[in-house]
């Protein structure tokens, strides 16, 4: 399918539920799929990955936002889907196109089989005709499984299926160098690196799980997948044309002109950290300067996290700095017994044999210059001090 004519849209909760009520905003929708038939009739393919099932659902189980805990948010979660669903349903109806729903846990974008299978599904719906809305399985998700925010996971949707542009429909007009309510706070109408802009964006909206700040995150994996991002106001007429169009103000995140591969950008754009290793600084530089390089048993200096065989693992230099990420080809215990033990036979250690390569180079991608870093976890057996972990 051509990346061509594909559009993501996220759509905030407090676009499509009602703050107070706790109720669809039905005119609302009928804008938003007004335009969304629009750009179906210019032939392109148009993915929701709409919030507000919760907020939904809330008034249902008695609940309110500000102190609904996580068992609260899951029975909402799955009262408001089909209240959510219906409404989409119904006014797509209007516009003669019909609606399915995809539910989506972490594990559907970070296990690259299902992620495949998830993409797949997404494009048979594609080419019948049929508008899909992704959300996230909040009714059954927890802590450890989930994404934890529409717009990272509609991030995710765009690069799954190479969409040519994404755009995130909020309660602002884009991006603005500190919070939009402080005196002297200017608009940024364009981007191409998110990173400086990190530290003026914090807070949350009272309905939903994300404030700018995943919103930059999301615009940040898009980038990477070749993908035009928009952050946009969503309370206007034809909220997806206009910003198309360049008929109002937005704040656009130019996309990288040399996205990578489908393969790296899945092993680099994590949504949860399964594990992280630490390596020396050499090494470090030299995955940075070379392709063909693998990290080996006796090259791993620290290990944290319990992860399995084919679980991405982040990769740190000895000064705490993110480096890489890299398929690994064992699981945390087997790679512990490894790396205390780098004098004794693998095929001992572990009953079968292997070459004790932790990360091949063809799965092993570098995160220079291209990519927000994530912090190194507290705690890990040995920070990065030139030591091996001790058994």
């Amino acid at each position: 399918m051509s990346q061509s004519n594909t559009l993501v849209v996220k759509i905030g909760s407090t676009l499509v539920a009602n703050t107070e009520r706790l109720t669809p905003r039905f005119g609302f929708i009928q804008r938003l799929l007004e335009d969304v038939a629009r750009l179906r009739e210019r032939g392109t393919n148009v993915i929701l990955c709409s919030s507000g099932a919760v907020a939904l659902g809330l008034k249902i189980v008695g609940e309110r936002p500000e102190t609904a805990g996580v068992s609260d948010k899951q029975a909402a979660a799955a009262c408001g889907m089909p209240i959510l669903t219906n409404a989409y349903k119904q006014i797509g109806h209007e516009f003669d196109f019909e609606i399915a729903q995809v539910l989506l846990t972490l594990g559907d974008f970070e296990d690259h089989r299902r992620f495949l299978n998830t993409r797949n599904t997404v494009f048979r719906l594609l080419e019948a005709g049929v508008m899909p809305i992704v959300n996230e399985n909040d009714s059954i998700t927890t802590e450890e499984i989930r994404v934890g925010d529409n717009d990272r996971l509609a991030a995710k949707v765009a690069q799954m299926v190479d969409a040519e542009h994404f755009i995130i429909l909020t309660e602002v007009d884009g991006l603005f160098d500190r919070h939009p309510d402080e005196e002297g706070a200017e608009f940024i109408p364009e981007v191409t690196d998110v990173a400086p802009f990190m530290e003026a964006t914090k807070g949350k909206s009272t309905l939903g799980t994300g404030g700018m700040t995943t919103k930059l995150m999301a615009a940040n994996i898009a980038q990477e997948a070749g993908v035009t991002s928009y952050i946009a106001h969503g309370e206007v007429d034809n909220p997806l044309t206009s910003v198309l169009d360049g008929e109002r103000r937005f704040t656009k995140f130019i996309a990288h002109d040399t996205p990578t591969s489908g393969w790296e950008r899945w092993i680099a754009n994590r949504l949860q950290m399964a594990g992280s290793i630490g390596v020396s600084d050499e090494l470090a530089d030299e995955l940075a300067n070379s392709g063909d390089r693998s990290i080996r048993r006796e090259d791993i200096l620290s290990i944290d996290g319990d992860f399995t065989r084919g679980d991405v693992l982040h990769i740190y230099d000895q000064q705490g700095q993110e480096r890489a990420r890299g398929l690994c080809d064992f699981t945390s215990e087997e790679l512990r017994v490894l790396a205390v033990n780098p004098h004794l036979d693998a095929e001992q250690l572990l009953g079968y044999t292997t070459k004790g390569e932790v990360i091949r180079a063809k799965n092993l991608v570098s995160l220079e210059g291209r990519h927000l870093l994530w912090d190194a976890p507290e705690g890990s057996e040995v920070a990065g001090h030139g030591e091996r972990p001790s058994a």
